[in-house]
């Protein structure tokens, strides 16, 4: 099932007449039978938009398509979705299968039925064996797992995730993760799944979708929207350790850095930037015009962290990472080469790309 969204938009009025807009004239097409993560900051208005598309918010102004349908008011229960929210919201008084059967049962499927699909959707989560215990009997990668059992049951056209991973620690996280990928594949089912976290989201989403301020940033495959960001926004936000930023210059097409050229731009204007690097954006070689002292090391298993005294500023540090080969200790002055696939040069007032 395609999902559109055409210049939606979502504004909040309060008591004192103020307005906020959580969602500013969003367009996006989601493809059908692809994993999509909503990404961003909090407050940045994945979960508004994420409510809109379920029918459980009412947008301001544009549209919202399932397929050729437009279901921008179309009550919730008749949009075939299936919601999985953050604190799981299971019945504590029922079974793992009444909770699963729960919605069938308000669409008067027989029960026979009801117990045969939700038996079928606990084996397709894993839980299959857990069907007669209560919530409270499970661990919360159980729960979760329960939740996303009775969001599907009743073979719902879009599934819908809000911060699902939010209250497991790391170790279920990661794991709950990759079940959630498996099953979207198994089932080919669209998915749409809210997280702030940017390592949860480009390890399933087919696509991502970054947000801040209620503006949709940048869409695409995590790889490609890492690889060339749009801005400095979607620089800093993707990436661990975060990209580092210097003041620099354009001149004559060159990237300067506090003194040494490290690239090129096809842009001859002169001009004052911001220049971004990943971490992993620097190569070690026997000689360079750009020579850093070693202020600390980090060693970090297959890899090392060389932190370095910004060039501009000593009073700040910037992270380089290498190969663990290179014995660098501290006080060591090492010569760089920068990756051009990993330099950045960004508008030093508005942070597009300049390219």
């Amino acid at each position: 099932m395609e999902i559109k969204l055409q210049s939606l938009t979502k504004v909040f009025v309060a008591k004192d007449k103020k307005e906020t807009v959580a969602v500013n004239n969003m367009d996006i097409t989601i493809p059908s039978g692809k994993l999509i993560g909503l990404l961003g900051p909090s407050g940045c208005g994945k979960s508004t938009t994420l409510y809109m598309i379920a029918g459980l918010l009412e947008p301001t102004a544009g549209k919202i398509y399932f397929g050729d349908e437009d279901v921008t008011n179309t009550p919730p229960e008749l949009r075939g979705i299936g919601l999985v929210f953050q604190n799981y919201a299971l019945y504590p008084h029922m079974t793992v299968a009444q909770n699963i059967m729960f919605p069938l049962e308000n669409i008067k499927v027989p029960k026979a039925e009801a117990l045969e699909r939700a038996q079928e959707m606990a084996d397709l989560v894993g839980i299959g064996e857990l069907m007669n215990r209560k919530p409270k009997e499970l661990s919360g990668g159980q729960q979760q797992r329960v939740a996303i059992a009775r969001a599907l049951v009743k073979k719902p056209r879009v599934l819908l995730l809000d911060e699902p991973l939010s209250n497991l620690d790391a170790r279920l996280r990661l794991q709950t993760r990759e079940e959630i990928k498996r099953i979207q594949r198994e089932t080919g089912i669209t998915t749409i799944f809210v997280t702030h976290d940017q390592e949860e989201a480009m390890s399933i989403s087919d696509e991502i979708v970054l947000m801040e301020a209620g503006i949709k940033q940048q869409v695409g495959v995590p790889q490609d929207v890492y690889d060339q960001p749009d801005n400095l926004f979607v620089a800093k936000f993707l990436g661990t350790p975060p990209i580092n930023t210097f003041a620099g210059k354009l001149e004559a097409g060159k990237i300067m850095l506090a003194g040494h050229n490290i690239g090129k731009v096809e842009s001859k204007t002169n001009q004052e930037v911001l220049i971004g690097i990943r971490p992993e954006g620097f190569n070690v070689v026997e000689k360079s015009k750009l020579s850093l002292p070693i202020y600390m090391v980090e060693t970090i298993g297959r890899d090392t962290a060389l932190i370095i005294k910004d060039p501009n500023d000593e009073a700040k540090t910037f992270r380089a990472i290498v190969d663990s080969s290179h014995r660098i200790k501290p006080g060591d002055t090492v010569n760089f080469a920068i990756k051009p696939d990993k330099l950045y040069v960004f508008n030093k007032d508005t942070g597009e790309l300049v390219k």
